[in-house]
């Protein structure tokens, strides 16, 4: 058994039904080669937002670039603290900030070293601004809410296990792939019997109610992909 990837699924199942090969299949039409859909489904009614409150996406705690930045403000503050209290207590200046002031003195605000390094510490900038309005977390979905003081969510691989499953039960598949998104699956399966055009209106059914019974918040879409396997020789 493959092991599930975040987001990314696929599976085999052995042939269990063999059948003649279709003579307009053997002759390379366009209509048994490939079959493509976008499902249109509805979804299961949410609560009003007085009953459960608005099921938001999940935010990260960031603990990594907090605890970087935490630490990067700490040692900047107490080095500079003991050098101005050193210099309070009439000593000399530390050496690196002698150097910076004469080298500040000394290039102009449009030097290129000036302008580079402000544009370093202008990404910086920009990229903590990024994590702090944005929410983080894309590998949980959140599922609607039934109670104010309760709040699920579901992981991508896990729900796009479930519906590689459900995709797996419909007769004529061999093996199925699943990308889960936030706000689209896509759905690539081959299917070695059957009409590509029936297998892919079993899987709209299937998928379409699998997604429904997943109780995500913002259900998301979804698309279909049906082909034949290569066929080696």
């Amino acid at each position: 058994m493959s092991q599930p990837h975040e987001g990314d699924n696929s599976t085999q199942r052995l042939p269990v039904i063999e059948q003649s090969p279709d003579p307009a299949a053997a002759a390379g039409a366009p209509g048994l080669d490939q079959s493509m859909s976008a499902a249109d489904y509805d979804a299961v009614p949410v609560l009003a937002e007085g009953e459960g409150g608005k099921a938001g996406r999940f935010w990260s705690v960031r603990r990594i670039p907090a605890g970087l930045l935490a630490l990067a403000v700490l040692a900047a503050a107490g080095l500079l603290l003991y050098d101005i209290a050193a210099v309070r207590a009439h000593r000399p200046a530390m050496h690196w900030r002698v150097g910076l002031a004469d080298w500040l003195a000394e290039h102009p605000v449009d030097d290129v070293a000036v302008l580079a390094g402000a544009g370093a510490v202008a990404l910086l900038g920009a990229w903590l601004i990024v994590l702090a309005v944005t929410p983080g977390l894309r590998g949980i979905l959140p599922m609607r809410r039934e109670s104010a003081a309760v709040r699920a969510g579901l992981d991508r691989a896990a729900a796009a296990l479930v519906l590689r499953d459900r995709a797996m039960e419909v007769a004529g598949i061999q093996s199925v792939r699943v990308r889960m998104g936030r706000t689209r699956v896509v759905v690539r399966a081959l299917s070695h019997f059957r009409e590509l055009d029936d297998v892919r209106a079993d899987l709209d059914a299937a998928l379409g109610a699998g997604i429904r019974e997943l109780g995500l918040a913002g259900p998301p879409g979804l698309a279909v992909h049906v082909s034949r396997p290569v066929r080696k020789g």
